[in-house]
């Protein structure tokens, strides 16, 4: 009957045992409950000793990283060939492990606690002057081996002395105190729970394990970002801060610069993210920060401009259209020498390259002098008609220049014909003509103001009609300038 309870009991442990939800916190802060069966040979009085079975049930916590402590209670009995003993061992143990290591682990340990035990059989020579049943102190001590089954579960083998306060166990009065040695294979879970996320951080704890992360720890590597949304999200390395090594942390890229923490050079620009963001503080998602039309890298790294400024040199160009359209350099205002900037330099049509024409050439004028008539030779006509020939540009320009360069000079302009046709229609075609002189000027840039017209039509003639050539020469502009 009592070795049909012991084994019941067990069993009823084991069933609490497997029922218990296991978690990560019971491995290290946590209760972890545990349950065995093994033997027992009695150190007493009597020769003829009897090994037996014993039964215990136990619960273990971590007191440090390399001490549990444990509480259990236990069944068995002594026995002899004469006699048979219940003991019922309540008791406190410490495991201490010097090593704790991962796969298996073993330990000593030593505790007290108190002993219930009831004689149940009694030997021949009994001494009737003990007590058949009573309580105890007991000291227990010994050695231990937990190994690892799997995620789930742990095998304890133990086994040590156990010596008690009493000379009464084996019914026997004696020259000393009763004792037992005894060992037991038990079983405890191990606390971890494969669909457990101990951290909370969206990882199991067995995912962990394959990743090599800690359990415990939300944000393995310290870079802002937990590891589940390292290797669901963002896809990065959980145990790297920096997973593409351009010098900024996974979490900084992802929560502050809005950088790909798996590039490290985002925008592709020839910089790594860290070194725009920490050393030019150029923008890492911007390839022309300064928006000067070249990429942030080559800038820094083959042209040494200045990524923050449109315009290193300040000479009025921008850095790409020096590199690029002008090829000019864009560390230098004057990139020929010749004592102009080159944004001048281009505003004034000269070569920025060319140092010889720095200083422009003074614009070729009209010659004229106040009250005197100049003809303008050059300026032409098609036949019948106020329009001008193309090639009547550069005398055109003479004037031009004459007006713009003189701003004090106010000018007529008379316009003539020669006597082929009605002189009516050749009034009006010369001053049709010397408006069309004007409005080529003011069109230039000219004031209107500044220019007068007449026309003359066959009036004034400087040559005679009678020759083709003659009748060329009165077909005429005149230039009269009036101040």
């Amino acid at each position: 009957m009592r070795k049909f309870t012991l084994f019941f009991l067990c069993f009823v442990f084991l069933g609490i045992l497997f029922s218990i939800p296991a978690t990560a916190q019971l491995v290290k802060h946590g209760l972890r409950p545990g349950a065995g069966i093994g033997g027992v040979y009695g150190n007493t009085d009597p020769s003829d000793k009897l090994g037996n079975y014993q039964g215990r049930a136990f619960l273990r916590y971590l007191l440090t990283d390399n001490i549990e402590g444990e509480f259990g209670v236990g069944l068995s009995e002594l026995r002899g060939v004469n006699y048979t003993t219940s003991i019922v061992p309540i008791d406190y143990h410490f495991l201490i492990s010097p090593f704790n290591l991962e796969t298996w682990n073993p330990y000593l340990y030593v505790g007290g606690g108190a002993l219930h035990y009831e004689l149940l059989k009694s030997p021949n020579y009994y001494t009737t002057d003990l007590n058949r049943a009573g309580w105890t102190g007991v000291i227990p001590a010994g050695i231990g081996f937990q190994f690892k089954l799997d995620d789930q579960m742990i095998v304890d083998l133990s086994g040590g002395y156990n010596y008690t306060f009493s000379d009464n166990l084996d019914g026997i009065k004696g020259s000393r105190k009763d004792a037992y040695w005894g060992f037991l294979l038990a079983l405890t879970p191990s606390g971890a729970n494969p669909n457990l996320d101990a951290d909370n951080d969206g990882l199991l704890d067995k995912e962990e394990k394959e990743l090599g992360t800690d359990p415990n720890n939300r944000d393995t590597d310290g870079d802002g970002l937990t590891d589940g949304d390292e290797v669901h999200k963002y896809k990065t390395d959980p145990l790297k801060a920096d997973t593409d090594g351009d010098g900024l942390s996974d979490g900084d890229e992802v929560l502050k610069y809005h950088t790909d923490p798996l590039k490290a050079d985002t925008d592709g620009d020839g910089l790594k993210d860290g070194d725009e963001v920490m050393k030019y503080h150029t923008d890492p998602l911007n390839k022309d920060t300064d928006g000067d039309g070249l990429n942030d890298g080559d800038e820094v790294l083959k042209y040494t401009t200045d990524p923050l400024k449109t315009d290193t040199d300040g000479d009025g160009l921008t850095d790409g259209d020096e590199v690029l359209k002008y090829k000019t350099d864009p560390l230098k205002k004057d990139t020929d020498g010749g004592s102009v900037n080159d944004g001048d330099e281009i505003k004034n049509g000269t070569n920025p390259l060319d140092p010889s024409d720095d200083v422009p050439k003074k614009k070729e004028e009209i010659k004229s002098e106040v009250g005197k008539a100049v003809i303008l030779e050059g300026i032409l006509f098609q036949t019948g008609s106020a329009d001008i020939s193309p090639e009547s540009q550069d005398i055109l320009n003479k004037v031009f220049n004459t007006l713009s360069q003189n701003p004090d000079i106010d000018v007529e302009i008379h316009g003539y014909t020669d006597n082929v046709g009605r002189r009516a229609s050749n009034m009006t075609l010369s001053e049709r003509r010397a408006n069309a002189v004007k409005a080529e000027l003011v069109k230039k840039g000219i004031n209107e103001s500044r220019i007068k017209t007449r026309g003359f039509g066959p009036d004034k003639p400087v040559a005679p009609n009678t020759t083709p050539e003659g009748r060329q020469k009165n077909r005429r502009i005149e230039f009269l300038r009036l101040k």
